[in-house]
């Protein structure tokens, strides 16, 4: 009986404790559902009286009461739905008074969408704040606050805060930095503060970075005193937080944007491009300590150190790049300038430069100290005969004067480089060194066409490269103890980039003496193997080949006068001159038959290249110191003698020849072989015992 008594009274508990938990939960059900309404009848009151914070945070509740309904599991009230509906209609209805009160606030003036980027439309751009609430407002306090603080409650004010960014970069603060002339002024109405543009001439092309931290500053002032000193409040669950600052929140959004911009269209034109000026930087730096500071006043900025001020501090080694890039910039344009326009070096030419310290300034005293402990009787063994002050001097000629400019450019910056600090002076050093390495790359690939073309060019090319070789020589040793120390242990150096330069200009000479001699190869071509001088037609054309050459021969002389160094020239017309008289006696040899006629007109034709030959010998411009080296053609010309011993074989008879052959030791002996006599006597005397008994003696 009582076990049964027992189990009803269980069942009975167990029923009314499940009623109780039903009972509990529909009362918390409906105790959510009176916040929610409640909180909604609150909101709309408080946004009747333009309350915003307040209404703001009642939708909030509204939201969270809501929020929590739905979260009950097996518990779904088809109301649930409508309330949400609701809810979301009032939100919306709530962020488009917000809306409405914002652009009261802060009007934008633009100008057309088409002009967004000019000087024109900045003068255009206009921004009103509002100063003062209307009388209705007055009681709800102060209206910017209201507004901004309810946008931060429903989460929206991120969004109209960066669309506001983005316009304050756009139209004030990218054109303050980007336009020197652009100047903000303000005025300030009885209800409204408004900001416009104006332009003055300025200064500079590119104003001083004091001015452009003054414009901007102006601006976040008047933004700071009218918009932005807001304290943002935060959520509940947030309290643990600090508190934010609407201008915090702006700054954290533009601020990258806005350093990116000051430092590339202001800072990088600011860094000298001189080191004597790299103190007076000092003023720039401080100037951007002193802009961060007065925006972390504002609370624009959070307290590190920001990129701008890094970039502005880290000025030597921007100064390095800076110069670097300039260097290699001006020396790519003068490498790109035309070759043709030339001034004259003589030995005594010297880069025009500050005079710098001996490098060996101490040997003299110490060789005198030395010198007086000798004993009176020594006997001093040095060679009585010196060499020219010109031994080791580059020889007169004409170089183009892109490239004077070229080495003036070397020894200025390595000059620099020596005043400069040690990472800066690595650096300018190495670009000295990328100079001649971008002249090798770039000079032989965009001249090519004009090089392989004009002879003068070829040559001009040629002296620029041992001109530049010539200074690279000593360039390094000139420097090496004012330069810093790491460069001081043999590493500036510039001789390792010596063989390359000769091999370029020499390469670049004979190509274009290949080309020379192939031409004089091909007129020659068409003088028809100098046979049958008889036939009319047959010596016109050699006479005409032989004309041609030496017409060629004469503009080659002309167009290297006065360029190339005389040896130079001399060397190269002698074996252009040495081709063409080597082609003439190989094609005479290897006749057959020579009639008496036809030797008559071969001299004749030799006696013309031996006459005018030499008058292409022309290294100066002055005739008369040309005498000289007309005179000195078989130096040159390696085988003049042996077409002076043809001309006399043309003209002579058999006897002579013996006579000239003198068993071997005579002159003929010294230009021909045996065979090549005998083969010309063959050729020029008819099959006599004369000159079986001529033939026999050659041997």
């Amino acid at each position: 009986q009582v076990q049964r008594d027992l189990n009803v009274a269980v069942a009975e508990f167990t029923e009314l404790k499940q009623q109780l938990e039903r009972d509990t939960l529909v009362l918390s059900i409906l105790k959510k559902l009176q916040e929610f309404d409640t909180a909604i009848k609150e909101y709309n009151t408080a946004l009747l009286e333009k309350k915003y914070v307040a209404a703001a945070q009642q939708l909030e509740k509204a939201r969270s009461s809501l929020n929590m309904l739905e979260s009950r599991k097996g518990f779904e009230l088809k109301i649930l739905k409508a309330l949400g509906t609701e809810l979301t209609v009032q939100t919306q209805n709530m962020l488009y008074h917000l809306g409405e009160e914002w652009q009261k606030l802060a009007v934008w003036k633009l100008p057309p969408s088409k002009e967004s980027s000019s000087l024109e439309s900045a003068m255009h751009s206009e921004l009103h704040l509002r100063t003062v609430p209307s009388k209705e407002e007055e009681i709800a306090g102060p209206p910017v606050a209201s507004v901004l603080q309810a946008f931060a409650v429903l989460g929206e004010l991120h969004a109209k805060l960066k669309i506001f960014g983005q316009l304050l970069l756009k139209y004030v603060l990218k054109p303050l930095i980007s336009y020197p002339s652009l100047q903000p002024f303000t005025e300030e109405q009885s209800d409204v503060f408004i900001l416009r543009f104006k332009s003055e001439e300025p200064n500079l092309d590119h104003f001083s970075p004091m001015e452009v931290f003054d414009k901007i500053k102006l601006i976040f002032e008047v933004l700071h005193k009218y918009l932005l000193n807001v304290p943002l409040e935060q959520p509940a669950e947030d309290k643990k937080e600090c508190r934010l600052t609407l201008a915090e929140l702006l700054g954290d959004m533009i601020w990258e944007e806005l350093s990116d911009c000051l430092i590339q269209n202001c800072l990088v034109n600011s860094i000298p491009t001189n080191s004597s000026k790299l103190e007076q930087y000092i003023e720039v730096i401080k100037s951007t300590e002193e802009f961060e500071k007065a925006l972390k006043n504002m609370q624009f900025l959070k307290g590190d150190t920001t990129d701008l001020l890094k970039y502005a501090r880290n000025v030597n080694s921007h100064f390095a790049n800076k110069k670097c890039q300039d260097v290699i910039v001006a020396a790519r344009n003068l490498m790109t300038s035309e070759i043709h326009n030339t001034v004259k070096i003589t030995p005594d030419s010297s880069v025009t430069l500050p005079r710098l310290p001996d490098p060996g300034a101490g040997d003299h005293l110490k060789m005198q100290k030395t010198s007086k402990l000798l004993p009176n009787d020594m006997v001093n063994l040095e060679n009585e005969t010196k060499l020219s002050q010109y031994t080791f001097s580059l020889p007169t000629c004409r170089i183009s004067s892109s490239v004077e400019k070229l080495m003036e450019l070397a020894y200025q910056t390595l000059l620099e480089a020596t005043a400069s600090t040690d990472q800066c002076c690595i650096q300018l050093f190495y670009s000295v060194r990328n100079i001649f390495q971008l002249f090798y790359d770039v000079v032989p690939t965009y001249h090519k066409e004009n090089l392989q073309k004009l002879p003068q060019l070829a040559a001009i090319h040629h002296n620029n490269c041992m001109y530049i070789a010539h200074h690279l020589l000593t360039l390094g040793h000139q420097f090496r103890y004012r330069l810093t120390n790491i460069l001081c242990d043999g590493a500036a150096t510039f001789v390792d980039l010596v063989p390359g330069f000769r091999r370029l200009g020499m390469e670049c000479f004979l190509a274009q003496m290949r080309v020379q001699k192939g031409e004089i190869l091909e007129r020659l071509s068409s003088a028809r193997n100098f046979s049958n001088m008889d036939d009319e037609e047959n010596y016109c054309a050699a006479n005409k080949a032989i004309r041609q050459v030496l017409h060629q021969l004469k503009r080659l002389g002309k167009v290297w006068q006065d360029v190339l160094p005389v040896n130079i020239y001399c060397k190269a017309m002698g074996t252009l001159l040495n081709t063409a008289l080597t082609e003439v006696v190989t094609r005479i040899a290897a006749l057959e038959d020579i009639s008496a006629e036809d030797a008559d007109r071969l001299y004749s034709l030799c006696r013309t290249m031996v006459e005018e030959g030499p008058q292409v010998f022309t290294p100066l411009p002055e005739d008369d110191k040309n005498k000289k080296y007309q005179e000195e053609v078989p130096v040159y010309v390696q085988k003049w003698m042996t077409f002076k011993e043809l001309m006399i074989i043309l003209q002579a008879n058999l006897q002579e020849i013996v006579d000239q052959w003198a068993d071997g030791k005579g002159p003929l002996a010294a230009e021909f072989s045996a065979a090549e006599v005998k083969s010309l006597i063959r050729a020029l005397f008819q099959n006599t015992e004369r000159r079986a008994a001529a033939l026999a003696k050659i041997k």
